[in-house]
């Protein structure tokens, strides 16, 4: 399973599954990122925390345990 966490910067992927439960996952879908959807990782932290994305036309900054729980193709 390949998660958004794993994504290399520049790469476009889009989204196959959201794993969690209850309020992260629901705080994950009200950021936009739902099924279907494609994802532009624009940059990464030094430490790796936050991750940069552009999802539906706007940035968003997304923690790596929010990451690791969107699956990817």
């Amino acid at each position: 399973m390949k998660t958004l966490r794993d994504v290399r910067i520049g790469d476009t992927v889009k989204v196959v599954k959201l794993h969690g439960e209850g309020a992260v996952r629901r705080r994950i879908m009200d950021m936009g990122i739902t099924k279907g959807v494609e994802v532009y990782v624009r940059k990464v932290a030094p430490l790796g925390d936050p991750v940069e994305v552009t999802v539906r036309g706007y940035e968003l900054s997304i923690r790596k345990e929010d990451a690791q729980m969107i699956e990817i193709e």
